[in-house]
């Protein structure tokens, strides 16, 4: 058996998430995947099983360095104004980075490959973020609300913005831009909307 070569293996998880955002999943596969990688098939296969444990390993390491990074800087014991200011900086900027790991996990969450994320992300960031949940309402900064309420209001307008500097257009405006104006502008109206 040939020695696994991290380099080989970023390229093909690298080239994975470009078809997958380029195709989606019914035009992926193996094959394609290693014309691309420039590999042969059977260099996959030193990697991966086969294609399903290959996607579900790069939608759980995109999903993981999507976490760690958006928890740079953050802790749980932060006022709840400067910790959800640190989590939409650090979301933006990941975005920034790496646009396409945001658009295959985007694709991936509406498939059952996310299952696994979904269950990695229950235990590790839902401790966190429960923990800086159950922070502010105590120090009485946070309405008390469901998770799913809560996630709704404070971060769906930053995903939304995002979406829209991404496309580079609104739904009115031929040209879009996401500054740091306009987010410090709706994350004002976000905690504005979430304090008791």
């Amino acid at each position: 058996m040939r020695p696994r070569d991290e380099h080989k293996e970023q390229q093909i998880r690298q080239k994975a998430i470009e078809l997958i955002v380029a195709e989606g999943l019914d035009g992926f596969g193996v094959n394609k995947l290693a014309r691309a990688a420039g590999v042969s098939p059977a260099t996959i296969y030193i990697y991966h099983k086969d294609k399903e444990e290959l996607i579900n390993s790069i939608c759980v390491g995109v999903a993981e360095k999507m976490m760690a990074f958006s928890l740079q800087n953050f802790s749980p014991d932060m006022d709840f104004a400067e910790g959800l200011k640190v989590q939409w900086h650090n979301r933006l900027e990941y975005f920034m980075q790496c646009p396409l790991d945001m658009e295959f996990i985007e694709i991936m969450r509406y498939t059952h490959f996310y299952e696994k994320v979904t269950a990695m992300l229950t235990v590790n960031f839902g401790q966190v973020l429960g923990a800086f949940m159950r922070n502010a309402e105590e120090k009485k900064q946070l309405v008390p609300l469901p998770f799913e309420v809560y996630w709704a209001v404070a971060y769906a307008p930053l995903y939304q913005l995002i979406k829209f500097h991404h496309q580079g257009n609104s739904y009115v405006n031929s040209s879009f831009t996401l500054d740091d104006k306009l987010m410090e502008q709706t994350l004002g109206l976000v905690l504005k909307a979430l304090k008791p």
